[in-house]
Protein backbone atom coordinates (compact mmCIF):
# COMPACT_ATOMS: atom_id res chain seq x y z
CA UNK A 1 0.00 0.00 0.00
CA UNK A 2 1.35 3.59 -1.28
CA UNK A 3 2.35 5.55 2.01
CA UNK A 4 -0.39 8.14 0.54
CA UNK A 5 -3.32 6.18 0.68
CA UNK A 6 -2.66 4.64 4.44
CA UNK A 7 -5.26 6.35 6.84
CA UNK A 8 -4.21 8.66 9.34
CA UNK A 9 -4.70 6.30 12.64
CA UNK A 10 -2.42 3.51 10.70
CA UNK A 11 0.33 5.76 9.96
CA UNK A 12 0.25 6.70 14.06
CA UNK A 13 -0.38 2.97 15.63
CA UNK A 14 2.71 2.31 12.84
CA UNK A 15 4.61 4.82 14.78
CA UNK A 16 3.63 3.99 18.87
CA UNK A 17 3.85 0.57 17.49
CA UNK A 18 7.78 1.02 16.33
CA UNK A 19 8.20 2.84 19.19
CA UNK A 20 7.35 0.06 21.59
CA UNK A 21 8.65 -2.83 19.89
CA UNK A 22 12.11 -0.93 19.55
CA UNK A 23 12.07 0.07 23.22
CA UNK A 24 11.60 3.49 23.15
CA UNK A 25 8.19 2.89 25.13
CA UNK A 26 9.00 0.62 27.77
CA UNK A 27 6.95 -1.94 30.10
CA UNK A 28 4.85 0.20 32.47
CA UNK A 29 5.69 3.87 30.63
CA UNK A 30 3.13 6.34 29.91
CA UNK A 31 2.20 7.16 25.93
CA UNK A 32 1.48 10.87 25.33
CA UNK A 33 -1.43 11.27 26.25
CA UNK A 34 -4.44 11.94 23.51
CA UNK A 35 -4.46 15.95 23.53
CA UNK A 36 -0.33 15.52 23.43
CA UNK A 37 -1.10 13.45 20.24
CA UNK A 38 -3.10 15.34 18.53
CA UNK A 39 -1.28 18.31 18.52
CA UNK A 40 2.23 16.25 17.84
CA UNK A 41 0.79 14.61 14.40
CA UNK A 42 -1.76 17.18 13.98
CA UNK A 43 -5.00 15.08 14.23
CA UNK A 44 -8.51 14.83 15.29
CA UNK A 45 -9.19 13.21 18.55
CA UNK A 46 -10.56 10.52 17.05
CA UNK A 47 -8.03 9.57 14.88
CA UNK A 48 -6.13 9.55 17.59
CA UNK A 49 -8.44 7.20 20.00
CA UNK A 50 -8.64 4.81 16.90
CA UNK A 51 -4.76 4.00 16.64
CA UNK A 52 -4.89 3.69 20.85
CA UNK A 53 -7.80 1.38 20.20
CA UNK A 54 -5.53 -0.60 17.73
CA UNK A 55 -2.59 -0.84 19.91
CA UNK A 56 -5.01 -1.77 22.75
CA UNK A 57 -6.50 -4.35 21.29
CA UNK A 58 -3.13 -6.35 20.16
CA UNK A 59 -2.24 -5.80 23.53
CA UNK A 60 0.50 -3.76 23.06
CA UNK A 61 -1.22 -0.56 25.69
CA UNK A 62 -3.71 -0.78 28.54
CA UNK A 63 -5.93 2.19 28.97
CA UNK A 64 -6.46 2.82 32.28
CA UNK A 65 -9.41 5.63 33.04
CA UNK A 66 -7.31 8.95 34.50
CA UNK A 67 -3.76 7.91 34.05
CA UNK A 68 -3.57 7.37 30.06
CA UNK A 69 -2.16 4.59 27.77
CA UNK A 70 0.19 2.41 29.66
CA UNK A 71 2.81 0.23 27.66
CA UNK A 72 2.35 -3.18 27.69
CA UNK A 73 4.26 -6.54 27.60
CA UNK A 74 4.48 -7.31 23.75
CA UNK A 75 1.94 -9.62 23.12
CA UNK A 76 1.94 -13.41 23.96
CA UNK A 77 3.77 -15.84 22.10
CA UNK A 78 6.07 -18.75 22.49
CA UNK A 79 9.10 -17.53 20.95
CA UNK A 80 9.38 -17.56 17.00
CA UNK A 81 5.72 -19.19 17.28
CA UNK A 82 4.56 -15.67 18.53
CA UNK A 83 1.71 -13.38 16.64
CA UNK A 84 4.32 -10.77 16.53
CA UNK A 85 6.30 -12.61 14.31
CA UNK A 86 10.03 -13.87 14.57
CA UNK A 87 11.87 -10.38 14.52
CA UNK A 88 9.69 -9.33 17.21
CA UNK A 89 10.77 -11.95 18.97
CA UNK A 90 14.80 -11.93 18.87
CA UNK A 91 14.92 -8.48 17.82
CA UNK A 92 16.94 -6.82 14.81
CA UNK A 93 19.81 -6.28 16.11
CA UNK A 94 20.41 -9.91 16.63
CA UNK A 95 18.50 -11.75 13.23
CA UNK A 96 19.67 -11.49 10.14
CA UNK A 97 17.93 -12.75 6.90
CA UNK A 98 18.88 -14.08 3.44
CA UNK A 99 16.29 -15.03 0.90
CA UNK A 100 17.45 -18.14 -0.76
CA UNK A 101 14.57 -18.55 -3.47
CA UNK A 102 13.19 -15.22 -4.33
CA UNK A 103 9.24 -15.09 -4.54
CA UNK A 104 7.47 -16.54 -7.14
CA UNK A 105 4.08 -17.39 -8.43
CA UNK A 106 3.82 -21.45 -8.76
CA UNK A 107 0.81 -24.14 -8.18
CA UNK A 108 0.56 -25.57 -4.80
CA UNK A 109 2.38 -28.72 -3.93
CA UNK A 110 0.08 -32.01 -4.94
CA UNK A 111 1.20 -33.67 -1.05
CA UNK A 112 0.53 -29.96 0.50
CA UNK A 113 0.26 -30.51 4.34
CA UNK A 114 -3.32 -28.43 5.09
CA UNK A 115 -6.13 -28.79 3.13
CA UNK A 116 -6.63 -25.91 0.70
CA UNK A 117 -9.80 -24.04 -0.51
CA UNK A 118 -11.22 -24.63 -3.93
CA UNK A 119 -9.94 -20.87 -4.43
CA UNK A 120 -6.12 -21.07 -3.11
CA UNK A 121 -5.97 -23.74 -5.55
CA UNK A 122 -7.33 -21.73 -8.55
CA UNK A 123 -5.03 -19.20 -8.07
CA UNK A 124 -1.88 -20.71 -6.84
CA UNK A 125 0.44 -19.22 -4.73
CA UNK A 126 3.96 -17.23 -4.00
CA UNK A 127 6.27 -19.03 -2.60
CA UNK A 128 9.60 -17.82 -1.66
CA UNK A 129 12.48 -19.26 1.05
CA UNK A 130 14.75 -17.63 3.32
CA UNK A 131 17.03 -18.66 6.31
CA UNK A 132 17.45 -17.04 9.13
CA UNK A 133 20.31 -16.57 11.46
CA UNK A 134 20.73 -15.61 15.26
CA UNK A 135 23.83 -14.16 16.01
CA UNK A 136 25.21 -14.78 12.78
CA UNK A 137 24.07 -18.96 12.69
CA UNK A 138 21.87 -20.30 10.67
CA UNK A 139 19.03 -21.50 12.98
CA UNK A 140 16.23 -21.20 10.74
CA UNK A 141 15.28 -22.36 7.45
CA UNK A 142 11.49 -21.53 6.33
CA UNK A 143 9.71 -22.15 3.48
CA UNK A 144 6.29 -19.98 2.86
CA UNK A 145 3.26 -20.18 0.80
CA UNK A 146 0.96 -17.03 0.42
CA UNK A 147 -2.05 -17.67 -1.62
CA UNK A 148 -1.43 -15.08 -4.65
CA UNK A 149 -4.87 -12.81 -3.98
CA UNK A 150 -4.10 -9.18 -3.99
CA UNK A 151 -0.86 -9.09 -3.08
CA UNK A 152 0.53 -6.44 -6.24
CA UNK A 153 4.27 -6.32 -6.39
CA UNK A 154 4.78 -8.74 -3.89
CA UNK A 155 6.95 -10.98 -6.24
CA UNK A 156 9.14 -8.05 -6.97
CA UNK A 157 10.18 -7.09 -2.59
CA UNK A 158 13.38 -7.76 -1.95
CA UNK A 159 12.97 -9.88 1.73
CA UNK A 160 16.20 -9.85 2.91
CA UNK A 161 16.57 -8.65 6.80
CA UNK A 162 13.15 -7.86 6.45
CA UNK A 163 9.88 -8.92 8.86
CA UNK A 164 7.19 -10.65 6.71
CA UNK A 165 4.70 -9.80 9.49
CA UNK A 166 5.10 -5.92 9.01
CA UNK A 167 5.96 -5.90 5.26
CA UNK A 168 2.20 -7.82 5.40
CA UNK A 169 0.70 -5.63 7.96
CA UNK A 170 2.40 -2.07 6.24
CA UNK A 171 1.86 -2.63 3.02
CA UNK A 172 -1.45 -5.09 2.45
CA UNK A 173 -2.82 -4.47 6.43
CA UNK A 174 -2.81 -7.93 6.73
CA UNK A 175 -2.58 -8.95 10.67
CA UNK A 176 -1.71 -12.17 11.89
CA UNK A 177 -4.57 -13.12 14.44
CA UNK A 178 -3.50 -16.91 15.40
CA UNK A 179 -3.34 -20.00 13.82
CA UNK A 180 -2.04 -23.58 14.29
CA UNK A 181 1.02 -25.39 14.31
CA UNK A 182 2.77 -28.96 14.69
CA UNK A 183 6.00 -29.82 15.23
CA UNK A 184 7.86 -32.59 15.48
CA UNK A 185 12.20 -33.95 15.42
CA UNK A 186 13.29 -35.20 12.53
CA UNK A 187 16.90 -36.46 11.02
CA UNK A 188 18.32 -33.66 8.62
CA UNK A 189 18.66 -35.75 5.20
CA UNK A 190 17.75 -33.45 2.66
CA UNK A 191 20.81 -32.18 1.04
CA UNK A 192 19.67 -28.36 0.88
CA UNK A 193 19.01 -28.46 4.63
CA UNK A 194 21.96 -29.95 6.08
CA UNK A 195 23.62 -26.50 3.60
CA UNK A 196 21.67 -23.88 4.94
CA UNK A 197 21.56 -25.15 8.39
CA UNK A 198 25.59 -26.01 8.55
CA UNK A 199 24.86 -29.03 9.79
CA UNK A 200 25.98 -33.29 8.91
CA UNK A 201 23.75 -35.27 7.83
CA UNK A 202 21.11 -37.03 10.39
CA UNK A 203 21.65 -34.43 12.43
CA UNK A 204 18.36 -33.63 14.29
CA UNK A 205 16.32 -30.30 13.67
CA UNK A 206 13.00 -29.23 14.64
CA UNK A 207 10.56 -29.52 11.93
CA UNK A 208 7.23 -27.16 12.59
CA UNK A 209 4.54 -26.53 9.73
CA UNK A 210 2.35 -23.42 10.41
CA UNK A 211 -0.79 -22.28 9.23
CA UNK A 212 -1.31 -18.21 9.83
CA UNK A 213 -4.79 -16.61 10.42
CA UNK A 214 -5.17 -12.79 9.42
CA UNK A 215 -8.06 -10.32 9.52
CA UNK A 216 -8.50 -10.87 6.07
CA UNK A 217 -11.67 -13.61 6.03
CA UNK A 218 -10.39 -16.89 4.94
CA UNK A 219 -7.48 -15.58 3.84
CA UNK A 220 -4.29 -17.48 5.47
CA UNK A 221 -1.02 -18.38 4.58
CA UNK A 222 1.53 -21.05 5.50
CA UNK A 223 4.89 -21.94 6.13
CA UNK A 224 7.25 -24.59 7.31
CA UNK A 225 10.30 -23.84 9.23
CA UNK A 226 13.64 -26.30 9.96
CA UNK A 227 14.95 -25.33 13.31
CA UNK A 228 18.68 -25.87 14.49
CA UNK A 229 18.47 -25.45 17.82
CA UNK A 230 21.93 -27.33 19.08
CA UNK A 231 22.97 -23.89 20.46
CA UNK A 232 19.45 -22.11 20.77
CA UNK A 233 16.25 -23.34 22.75
CA UNK A 234 13.13 -22.02 22.07
CA UNK A 235 10.85 -20.66 24.84
CA UNK A 236 7.24 -20.32 25.65
CA UNK A 237 5.58 -17.29 27.75
CA UNK A 238 2.21 -17.05 28.28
Amino acid sequence: MEEKSVPHYRRLYEQLRKGIVDGIYKEGDLLPSENELCALHNLTRPTVRKALDLLAHEGFIKKQQGLGSIVHKLPKGIGILSIAGTTTAIGKKNLKTTTVVRPRVQNWPSDFFFALSDEFKTVGCIYFERVRFVNDHPIFYEQTYLPNINLPRFTSRNLDNKSLFDLLRQNYQLEIKGGEQYLKAIEAVDEKICEYLNIRTGQPVLYLSRKLETNRINFSFFSFMYCNTSDFSLYGVF
